[in-house]
């Protein structure tokens, strides 16, 4: 088995961690856990979105955000885009790379966005050919790879149906998530095959829920298949507002301490990351929920 010597590690914390909380967090919150992540290490980070504040009212201060946040050359930050006026709003403040975003479920694709899988690219198409115009790079998020709260198991073949979609408007990579964490390993696999017929494995990541407990078996499993990109949330931030149930995303202290502990390489200070989620589950009012993270404080507090 030859496992990739270097992982990549896109943290959504900001966006995809925060969105969902119900009380809101301050403007100036958000900027300092991006300085914190990219002082960790964090090369790439997920900053915010520009959704309507009506949906979505956590990141209505995503120019406040992105002007107040320092840009060290080397780390990209990128930023969630719905449609053309979500663009517009983010040319601005000059991301480095907008996210679409689409789900490998037809049912699901009504619920979250209300249109059909198909009509949710062609809604994308003009997104794309203007931020690759502008010169900002394009990611493309799959959501329901593996299970849908509404479907149930997703077969393969909707992966790579969407992966086809989102290739032939120019997204550039993509993710593959398992958006309500019911992923197992070889279901997982099954998924990540399925967009790599689309896409080389450098343009393809792993996303991966913890629902069940999963999320680290399901990110070994990708790294047989070579797969070197994942995504995950400091201090286990996050969930779906769209999917009832579904829990944060993996726990980047999580997956960075599993990654060190076979000898594949970050780039990330792992204490500098714990202490980077203890410091944003403080602001919160809650404990971390990375397991790793809460070992490595009590450790220090023994």
């Amino acid at each position: 088995m030859s496992m990739p010597s270097r992982v990549r590690l896109i943290d959504v914390g900001p966006r995809d961690g925060l969105q969902n909380e119900k009380q809101p967090v301050a403007a100036e919150v958000k900027v300092e856990l991006v300085h914190r992540l990219q002082a960790a290490g964090l090369a790439e980070i997920e900053v915010t979105s520009y959704v309507s504040p009506k949906w979505v009212p956590q990141m209505a201060d995503n120019h406040a955000v992105m002007s107040g946040i320092r840009r060290p050359a080397g780390v990209r930050h990128s930023v969630l885009t719905p449609n053309l006026k979500g663009f517009e709003a983010a040319l601005a403040d000059a991301p480095d790379e907008i996210v679409v975003f689409g789900a490998a479920s037809e049912a699901f694709s009504q619920k979250n966005i209300n249109c059909s899988i198909a009509e949710s690219i062609e809604r994308f198409a003009p997104v794309v050919e203007a931020a690759l115009a502008a010169g900002i790079q394009v990611r493309g998020a799959m959501s329901c790879t593996v299970g849908c709260p509404y479907e149930g198991d997703i077969a393969p073949e909707r992966v790579a149906y969407l992966a086809g979609l989102m290739k032939g408007i120019g997204v550039q990579r993509v993710d593959v998530a398992d958006t309500i964490g019911v992923g197992t390993p070889r279901r997982v696999q099954a998924a990540l095959e399925a967009a790599l017929r689309h896409y080389g494995i450098d343009q393809v990541s792993g996303h991966f829920h913890d629902t069940y407990g999963q999320a680290l078996a399901n990110t070994l499993a990708s790294l047989e298949l070579g797969v070197w990109n994942f995504q995950a949330s400091v201090a286990g931030l996050g969930g779906c507002p769209y999917a009832k149930g579904a829990t944060g995303n993996v726990a980047s202290e999580d997956l960075v301490f599993m990654l060190y502990g076979m000898g594949i390489e970050t780039g990330i200070d792992l204490d500098a990351l714990v202490d980077a989620g203890a410091w944003i589950s403080e602001r919160l009012g809650r404990p971390t929920a990375s397991r790793v993270g809460r070992a490595l404080l009590a450790r220090r507090a023994a």
